[in-house]
């Protein structure tokens, strides 16, 4: 995927080396600890005397005298500290690496926003754009903690698409799903769920399933997913048109669907499936509604809740 030089969004909330919990800073999601400054010396009290803060402005002053001024070297080093207390928790990020993947996010969700600015401005509607949000480890949301291992996901409550980027690691070496334009494709479907948002089928759904079954709330979950999968093909159509992909790319982003199916993932991880536990769509029902996103790229193609998927 062409994607370099391009427009980055500047709907991004970058939360790495934050606490995720409420209050306090909590324990670093990289497993590093704070540094905490000494307050007093454990006694009563904990003060200076009056003779020790008389001997420190004595020797303020008689250093000021031999050009040494104490207070801009605290200064510096206070800077230098904040500096490399920044870079180890990963508030900036601290390697080029890292760098690219921060564009390359910002990049994709640009382009999902001029798609989608597009498709509503056509219809006469206003597309209110989401904020992505970049954590490391857990994350705190509007529909509440989760953490990486629950993978990228889209949150109604807040608007937000939540993503940690260590999952294209786990995407590519895991799952054996690589390449960029496989990337750009969960980015997709991740505002593919707020688009559903904005057009009330969200909303619709969460009032549904509270009088479903298990079963039933589990098959209308995977009509809900495929429909987003197949609004991310309508982004990809768009990014096509546009000259970006490259050969190669909707391959990838076939492969991507198909290895996120749920058959495929059970039968990874415990051998067999169990249809009645499907919630996102077997890797062919997957691919295949990306595709027909892909090819139309027309709202009205991803219609999943009439007739068969």
């Amino acid at each position: 995927m062409e994607w370099k030089g391009r427009r980055q969004s500047d709907n991004i909330e970058d939360r790495r080396g934050t606490s995720a919990g409420p209050g306090g800073m909590g324990r670093n999601p990289f497993g590093r600890s704070g540094i905490q400054i000494p307050m007093g010396s454990g006694r009563r009290g904990g003060g200076l005397s009056i003779g020790t803060i008389i001997f420190l402005v004595v020797v303020y002053f008689v250093l000021k005298m031999m050009g040494i001024d104490m207070l801009q070297l605290l200064g510096e080093g206070q800077m230098q500290q904040q500096s490399g207390y920044e870079q180890s928790t990963g508030t900036r990020p601290s390697s080029p690496a890292a760098d690219e993947m921060t564009a390359f996010v910002r990049t994709v969700l640009a382009e999902t926003e001029d798609t989608w600015n597009g498709i509503f401005q056509a219809e006469g509607e206003t597309y209110e754009e989401p904020t992505l949000v970049l954590f490391s480890g857990q994350v705190s949301s509007a529909c509440g903690m989760a953490s990486s291992a629950s993978g990228p996901f889209y949150c109604p409550g807040d608007r937000k698409v939540y993503l940690d980027t260590d999952f294209f690691q786990q995407l590519d070496q895991q799952f054996g799903a690589s390449g960029d334009f496989a990337e750009a494709y969960v980015i997709a479907h991740e505002v593919g769920h707020h688009v559903q948002n904005l057009t009330g089928v969200l909303p619709k759904f969460n009032q549904m399933r509270q009088s479903m079954s298990e079963a039933e709330a589990n098959q209308m979950s995977v009509r809900v997913e495929l429909q987003a999968d197949c609004f991310a093909g309508i982004w990809g159509k768009y990014t096509e048109q546009k000259g970006l992909l490259e050969a190669g790319d909707l391959e990838e982003a076939l492969n991507a669907a198909h290895q996120i199916g749920d058959d495929t993932l059970q039968k990874r991880s415990q051998g067999y499936v169990v249809p009645d536990s499907f919630n996102h769509g077997t890797s062919a029902q997957r691919a295949k509604w990306f595709k027909r996103g892909f090819d139309s790229g027309k709202f009205s193609s991803c219609d999943t809740f009439s007739g068969a998927i």
